[in-house]
């Protein structure tokens, strides 16, 4: 997606190619496949959802055939992990590639340790020792619980975001909240897990018994095996972690 002349332009497919994606199960397949994908366009050309589906399907409100739509529904599935992990850009990861992102990102370190060795921010801790009391939180929710908004702490975004390039959160779905009579309303928000929660502290776990570097390497060469033309350091820019 881009801005030119004023207009927002979509650098999807044609409806009529053969190649683009025509499905969330099939995106899914594509995910699996090659372990890594941002949502919008980015460095590294052909990397992205938008440029591999229908410029015309986006915005729709169709789940059928609207990427933007397909994202809840891939996230709802708990199939592979979406969240903001690329340069703080929402994307996808498979569930078989989430174990060495989470050990390369995490740098050794699950949150309580991170904690523990001062490498960890009070806003990010106050978010995370709420994960303790329940595994899935609406992001407004999680937002006054853990101290944020009007006379608490600030920038509560920022924070999250960081929380999911850093590993240890992921957004697994889209809902609506739901009132006093148990009726839904409004826009359906962001709800907020852990990975352990989605798929178990063993598989997120397995990728550590190799230091954090090690993990780093075999991540951007699955993306270099798939994007040739992706240097080192344009993944450093696609994936933003200058850690």
């Amino acid at each position: 997606m881009a801005m030119e002349n004023g207009e927002w332009i979509m650098r999807g497919m044609d409806w009529d190619n053969p190649a683009r994606i025509r499905s969330w199960e099939e995106l899914i397949r594509w995910i699996d496949e090659i372990g890594f994908l941002p949502l919008f366009p980015n460095e590294i050309d052909g990397f992205s959802v938008e440029e591999n589906t229908a410029a015309l399907a986006w915005w729709t409100g169709d789940p059928d055939q609207d990427p933007w739509e397909w994202r809840a529904l891939i996230a709802r599935s708990g199939r592979v992990a979406y969240g903001k992990f690329f340069g703080k850009r929402a994307g996808f990861i498979s569930k078989a590639w989430f174990p060495h992102f989470a050990n390369w990102r995490r740098d050794g370190y699950d949150f309580d340790s991170r904690w523990e060795d001062e490498r960890a921010t009070m806003r990010q801790k106050r978010i995370m020792d709420r994960f303790l009391e329940q595994e899935e939180w609406f992001s407004s929710d999680l937002k006054r619980q853990a101290g944020f908004g009007k006379g608490g702490e600030k920038n509560f975004e920022g924070t999250v975001t960081d929380l999911q390039m850093g590993g240890y959160l992921l957004i697994r779905d889209f809902r609506q909240r739901i009132n006093k009579k148990s009726v839904p309303y409004g826009w359906p928000i962001s709800v907020y897990t852990t990975p352990e929660a989605l798929w178990g502290y063993d598989h997120i776990a397995s990728a550590y018994s190799v230091a954090p570097g090690e993990s780093k390497a075999p991540v951007y060469e699955q993306i270099q095996k798939n994007f040739p033309e992706a240097a080192p350091e344009t993944l450093d820019a696609v994936l933003g972690w200058p850690q």
